[in-house]
């Protein structure tokens, strides 16, 4: 599949930092991060996707480690996001901008996005010369490509690329069980992308493992088409299909996870359209069974005064929904870990507030229990 564009020949698959192997206490296994990192540039593939929040700020640091000072620095191409959320004032880019250079090792960004756009960041950061920034750390060369993620509706992304031609590409949520979904509109924020020429980077291909662990009778499906593929591999080929799509993330966990997408990138094949109308039966399937649309991006834990694993418990929810036997009791547990309980919580909004999904978690938590 041909997929060159304005930015040249960049293989496809693109290795997402937000979800490395980790101890039991949370800090990331730096040494089987190496492994996985080095499976993936010896099978031809180079792009990486950092950001300031990954892992409590850690990823950056992590990169630098595993791969930065391990690989020549023309062999790899860095992505790195500006954290919205922290930036107080204008003078607050620069500082911020030179701390993340120094974490990832690196004298300049290959791609730099100004990180999760949603309706109300778009203004403050235009309002505090964001755009300005990444142009003019573009026009230096410490930044190759600029551009920006979001995860509001196809709208709202018009009226932005509207105002920001100068901005290189848009980094979007697509997969097949959000292409047609009011909220998230993949498809409609895709054909915006379209039309304004700007090549689409794809996070959430797999919606934060959904898509990876399907219902059994969803799976069942697939088989008659393939057994041999993950089901996985089947949400990615989609992603990567869609006209326009240059890059496609997979935060990946494991080796075994590395090593089946290499698999699907290396011979990738254009999803068909007999794979697509069954893949939008397993869509049924999957609503049917999933409660609670989390993407474990994380962004929710970031400021919650009760230190509560949200997206912990709600995998675990939509867990024991895929499967009654599940035991709850070593599932709570696991999730609650040395933090909060759901009863925790004291209804702050701050968690709301940051999810890409708008997750109403207030009221999701009020639910869970042990």
């Amino acid at each position: 599949m041909d997929k060159s564009n304005t930015f040249g020949s960049i293989p496809m698959l693109g290795f997402g930092a937000m979800r490395f192997p980790c101890f039991e206490d949370g800090s990331v296994d730096i040494e089987k991060v190496k492994v996985m990192i080095d499976e993936f540039m010896q099978a031809g593939f180079c792009y990486f996707d950092t950001a300031y929040y990954y892992h409590g700020v850690k990823s950056e640091g992590v990169l630098n480690e595993a791969l930065v000072k391990r690989y020549p620095r023309e062999s790899f191409l860095i992505a790195d996001k500006m954290p919205l959320t922290i930036i107080k004032e204008q003078a607050d880019y620069l500082p911020t901008f030179n701390a993340q250079l120094e974490r990832t090792g690196v004298e300049y960004f290959d791609f730099y996005l100004l990180h999760n756009l949603t309706r109300e960041q778009i203004a403050l950061t235009e309002q505090r010369g964001g755009f300005e920034f990444i142009k003019q750390m573009k026009q230096e060369g410490r930044v190759k490509h600029i551009g920006f993620s979001t995860h509001d509706n196809a709208d709202a992304l018009e009226a932005l690329l509207a105002r920001h031609p100068e901005v290189e590409f848009v980094q979007l949520q697509v997969n097949y069980l959000d292409w047609n979904n009011d909220m998230v509109q993949s498809r409609k924020c895709c054909e915006v992308a379209r039309k304004y020429n700007k090549p689409i980077i794809v996070m959430e291909p797999v919606r934060g493992g959904t898509l990876a662990n399907l219902p059994e009778d969803a799976r069942a499906l697939l088989d008659t088409v393939d057994k041999e593929a993950s089901s996985a591999s089947f949400a990615l080929r989609y992603a990567a299909s869609i006209d326009g799509v240059f890059m496609v993330l997979s935060g990946m966990s494991t080796l075994e996870q590395v090593r089946d997408n290499v698999r699907c990138f290396s011979e990738l094949k254009e999803i068909t359209d007999e794979e697509i109308k069954l893949l939008e039966r397993v869509k049924e399937m999957v609503a049917r069974t999933m409660l609670i649309p989390c993407t474990s991006c994380r962004y929710c834990t970031d400021g919650c005064p009760k230190h509560i694993n949200i997206p912990a418990f709600f995998s675990g929810v939509n867990q024991t929904k895929l499967d009654p036997l599940a035991d709850w009791r070593s599932i709570y547990a696991e999730a609650l870990g040395d933090g909060g309980a759901p009863s925790d919580c004291i209804a702050c909004g701050k968690c709301k507030k940051s999810c890409p999904q708008n997750i109403d978690i207030v009221h999701q938590l009020m639910f869970i229990r042990l």
